[in-house]
């Protein structure tokens, strides 16, 4: 096997509070051995991102991360969570993602085990169906709980309600719905969506779940509450969330 030269590289995080940066500082704690460093934004009054991300990228969006390695003269940088999270695995953590084909079927199409086509789905549909909808429905809070003078506020509150009953309740139905039998049925009988073993997907559904919890129904869908707590607990999981405490000085929420 080719020297990737993943021993000799560093990784920083450039880590802005109460969003998916969070997720990557578990990634990180995953990744066997790695030196990586977090730098640490703050949101504003306004809950934005400070413009000095757009220092260190056009998008000025949170999670970034800065790759220097031997073999590149300028570090990389790099923007939007899967494209990341592929990128970290594919050099340092390698174990978080399922073996590709079932023996025997190796570069043939449809030749791929479950485990990793699961892989491959919820890599796209944590920051694409299910945040999506996460993101509206913390917008629609935070328009129902704006200063505004008392007699507007049941007009202002109007709008998530009606916005809440006309599709973010039906769609959160669904999606929970789907994620409780995806669990049921995980292969081998296995505690996270892609089987027995942690993945990288877990990882990065962990953020919108965990923001998106109050709207679970617990009776209704008992195996997800259970896969949150298990994600919750985990143990990489929680060293990150005490590293991430040390470095920015203030306990990390996992709820908006």
């Amino acid at each position: 096997m080719a020297d990737t030269g993943a021993d000799k590289a560093k990784v920083t995080l450039y880590w802005l509070n109460m969003s998916r940066a969070q997720s990557f500082v578990w990634l990180l704690e995953e990744c066997k051995g790695l030196d990586y460093q977090i730098e640490v934004y703050k949101r504003g009054k306004d809950f934005l991102a400070p413009k000095s991300l757009k220092e260190i990228h056009p998008l000025g969006k949170s999670p970034l991360v800065k790759i220097e390695a031997p073999s590149r003269p300028e570090p990389l940088i790099m923007a939007e969570s899967g494209t990341i999270t592929e990128y970290i695995c594919d050099y340092f953590a390698p174990h978080l993602i399922p073996k590709r084909y079932l023996e025997g079927k190796e570069g043939q199409i449809g030749g791929e085990t479950e485990q990793w086509l699961r892989y491959r789905h919820y890599m796209h549909y944590a920051e694409g169906s299910l945040m999506s909808l996460v993101l509206i429905a913390i917008f629609m809070d935070q328009i129902r709980n704006a200063p505004v003078p008392f007699f507007i506020k049941p007009i202002v509150r109007a709008i998530p309600n009606r916005v809440e009953s006309m599709f973010l309740n039906d769609n959160f139905k669904t999606h929970f719905g789907y994620l409780e039998s995806q669990l049921a049925s995980s292969p081998d009988g296995g505690k996270y969506l892609c089987g027995k073993e942690l993945t990288a997907a877990d990882i990065l559904i962990s953020f919108p779940l965990f923001v998106g919890r109050d709207k679970i129904n617990k009776t209704a869908y008992p195996k997800l509450i259970e896969y949150i707590n298990t994600l919750e607990t985990n143990e990489g999981y929680l060293r990150g969330v005490k590293k991430a405490e040390e470095v920015s000085g203030e306990p990390v929420k996992s709820r908006l």
